[in-house]
């Protein structure tokens, strides 16, 4: 019995998330194990009747369990950060989930943007730091005679780079991005583990050219963590390299390691080759506490309630989730159901097909039952 923790959020998370539910549960059958889901009320709706976000007794409750299984989140009635930031990224947050997991694979059947390339070139695995770099929250906007406080730093700009800070701007803003020894050297470590259990190739992202403190710590780490690991080969790329290189020579990469703003922003790219949002999964983990596996698309409220969402996402992310549980068979077992699905034509109209959301669920897990 694995106990797992639902939350649907906004747009179109709960029918999703419903889809993913109904795939693990025919998963449990076949596989000879049950899951008890425990379903909470976060998101938009209940914080515009309550005010809301995530509240101290949701934390506990959430705490109690390894694995939560999470929708989407965000609404238009609301300002754009405050729900991301008061529910998703607390949550990541308070539970240290300090490795995000992205897949970069090219299932059967799925058609990439790039020229002549197939499922033999696109597999690779992005980690990236999630609790540091401009996540953090450092940062601030300044007017008028606030701007005073920046004068030391202004003046050591000068006479170092002959840069001019204008004396007479009326507005400035300034965001701080934090690497810390620990922080670089956990996500580093598992980025080895992992390669080591794959092709044996890691590669590295930063900016060390230019953003050569926080950055420079970064591939110091890197650097050490590599003599620990002789059988892993190791390379550095900056975050400017590694989108061309994605879309020239995908088959290059194995497992690639990266602060959490470049992460951010490269596996978004990764999710285009490998077939869209629609196809692109993602775990927030925690090897020793409270993990979280999601889609990495928005929730899209247009589409709220009209059944054309694509809920495959939601369905590989739970895939993650099982394979977090221990139960390796199933979670291969689901993404093979996800492969079959494509290859004959069960799916949602932006892959080409006709069925509505749930239908998509219903097939892949008939396929799973079928398989056993």
């Amino acid at each position: 019995m694995h106990r797992v923790a639902a939350v649907g959020g906004d747009g179109i998370g709960p029918e999703i998330i419903a889809e993913g539910k109904k795939v693990l549960d025919a998963a449990g059958e076949r596989f000879s194990f049950d899951i008890e889901w425990h379903d909470f009320d976060i998101g938009a709706d209940r914080y515009l009747e309550t005010g809301e976000l995530l509240t101290d007794e949701d934390l506990r409750d959430l705490g109690r369990f390894r694995a939560i299984y999470f929708g989407a989140i965000g609404d238009e009635r609301i300002t754009p950060g405050i729900l991301e930031k008061g529910i998703l990224l607390r949550i990541r947050f308070h539970f240290d989930q300090y490795i995000n997991l992205r897949p970069v694979k090219l299932l059967e059947g799925v058609t990439t943007p790039l020229a002549g390339k197939g499922p033999a070139d696109i597999d690779f695995v992005v980690v990236r730091e999630n609790t540091e770099d401009f996540y953090v929250g450092l940062g601030s906007r300044l007017k008028g005679a606030q701007k005073i406080v920046l004068s030391v730093e202004r003046d050591l700009y000068s006479a170092e780079f002959g840069l001019d800070i204008r004396s007479d701007a009326d507005e400035l803003a300034y965001q701080i991005g934090i690497i810390t020894r620990e922080g670089s050297a956990r996500v580093i470590a598992y980025a080895f583990e992992l390669a080591r259990n794959r092709r044996k190739r890691l590669t590295s992202v930063d900016k060390a050219n230019v953003l050569s403190d926080v950055y420079g710590l970064w591939r110091e780490v890197f650097s050490e963590k590599a003599r620990e690991y002789p059988d892993v080969s190791t390379e550095f790329t900056f975050v400017d390299a590694i989108t061309m290189w994605f879309v020239k020579n995908p088959e290059w990469f194995d497992v690639v390691v990266t602060p959490n703003m470049f992460g951010d922003i490269i596996t978004d790219l990764g999710a285009m080759i490998q077939g869209g949002l629609g196809l692109a999964p993602g775990a927030n983990i925690n090897p020793k506490g409270t993990s979280m596996f999601e889609p990495i698309h928005g929730s899209a409220p247009k589409y709220k309630g009209l059944g054309v969402a694509n809920p495959l996402a939601t369905i590989w992310a739970g895939s993650m989730l099982l394979d977090h549980l221990g139960e390796r068979e199933a979670a291969a077992g689901v993404l093979s159901a996800i492969e079959r699905s494509i290859a004959e034509g069960k799916v949602t109209k932006d892959m080409g097909g006709s069925l509505s959301t749930s239908a998509v669920g219903d097939a892949i897990a008939a396929i799973i039952r079928k398989a056993g």
